[in-house]
């Protein structure tokens, strides 16, 4: 496993274990390339429906409307102050940042002298930028294509989605949030996807459909690059041994899964999850991170992997012969809901009596889903294609 990218240069490189580079977390740098590689497949999704005419054109208001020198001034000023705030202490206690980035940067320690001066030098820079800007006519009907908002959307997707997958995973273990609760606020690891896909979705829709792009035609897009996004970043979970895994697993592997003994039991060598304190140490290790598990897990981050790109071969194969809006979605819905309930039943989460039913919260979730999928499916059944093209009063 590789915690951070020095253990993989010291793989790769023979370099030494948390030097520099350990501050770039390896479930970090997969997050990342997470939004990179989905910003992408939602584009070029975006980018064919409007050539196929599912998409028009939206209108935009005046940026003079919005954009003033003084917001902009103190936007950019504040900014300036958190990175000349922080940076110093970064600087002084790289060591301690190293280990744990999260812990320093949202603490309450910082430069006072550094941050004021850098987020008044930035204000004012853009504020005469700002000012000095040629004016816009006014009074001129601006418009932009859908594929050009996908950034928009995907930011508000990433901050929305990350904080509904933190919290989720705190409602999943709140003995863990109540022994720490800073530390499994801002931790990294433990990101329970469904909490971030239901905050996400409601957000994006609500932000999509005001700007007047049909949301309809939206969710039909977004399927691949939801499901390129989660294998990435169920990539990031094996990759960096965060403990999203399965259940023990001493059965030897049957003789009808033709697949290596790893995929069948792992057990994590370096793993970042030290903290469930089950992990034996490993020999003649060198580096802060030195534990495998005993006995093995089943490795469910290989299964979802695998799961989510073949869905996802499967929904790019049919998207451009199904025309019904909103088809393509609910059938992604229902396909993923189906490989994550089952892969629940050997993954470690709490589980819950339901009507007798011992399911773990992403389970019950999943079988929700599936619900509305198929719901979904049946009420679309048989319908042409009627895109949508209201445009709202931005007045």
């Amino acid at each position: 496993m590789y915690p951070d990218l020095s253990y993989f240069f010291h793989d790769l490189f023979g370099t030494e274990v948390d030097n520099w580079t350990s501050i770039f977390k390896t479930f970090g740098v997969f997050l990342a390339l997470t939004f990179a590689v989905a910003y992408y497949f939602l584009k070029i999704e975006f980018i064919r429906m409007e050539k196929e005419g599912r998409l028009q054109k939206i209108p935009i208001k005046n940026p003079e409307s919005s954009n003033t020198p003084l917001k902009e001034g103190l936007i950019n000023g504040i900014i300036g102050f958190l990175v000349g705030f922080k940076i110093p202490v970064v600087y002084q206690q790289f060591e301690a940042f190293k280990s744990d980035p999260a812990g320093i940067i949202f603490s309450s320690e910082g430069n006072w002298m550094v941050g004021p001066v850098l987020g008044i030098l930035m204000g004012l820079y853009y504020y005469f930028n700002a000012k000095n800007r040629p004016p816009i006519e006014k009074n001129v009907a601006l418009y932009i294509m859908p594929h050009q908002k996908t950034g928009d959307m995907l930011l508000l997707a990433a901050i929305s989605g990350i904080v509904g997958s933190r919290l989720a995973s705190i409602i999943e273990n709140l003995d863990a949030f109540f022994a720490d609760p800073l530390g499994q606020l801002f931790s990294g690891s433990g990101l329970t996807i469904y909490g971030g896909l239901i905050l996400a979705f409601i957000l994006v829709y609500r932000y999509v459909k005001k700007i007047g792009i049909p949301p309809i035609h939206v969710m039909d897009a977004v399927a691949p690059a939801l499901l390129v996004g989660y294998a990435i970043g169920r990539m990031g979970c094996q990759f960096s041994g965060d403990g999203d895994w399965g259940i023990e697993n001493t059965a030897p592997k049957p003789d009808w899964f033709i697949f290596p003994d790893w995929a069948w039991a792992y057990d994590y060598p370096r793993n970042v999850a030290d903290f469930y304190q089950r992990g034996a140490k490993l020999p003649d290790c060198v580096g802060n991170f030195c534990t495998h598990l005993d006995p093995p897990v089943f490795p469910t981050p290989i299964y979802e992997i695998v799961g989510s790109l073949l869905i996802l071969a499967f929904i790019w194969s049919i998207r451009k012969k199904i025309k019904t809006p909103g088809m393509i979605f609910f059938i992604y819905l229902v396909l993923s809901s189906f490989s994550r309930f089952f892969v629940e039943k050997i993954r470690v989460n709490p589980r819950y009596d339901l009507f007798g039913l011992e399911w773990s919260m992403s389970q019950t979730i999943s079988a929700v889903l599936v619900l509305i999928g198929l719901i979904g499916i049946f009420k679309l059944r048989g319908q042409s294609n009627k895109p949508d093209y209201t445009i709202p009063d931005l007045e």
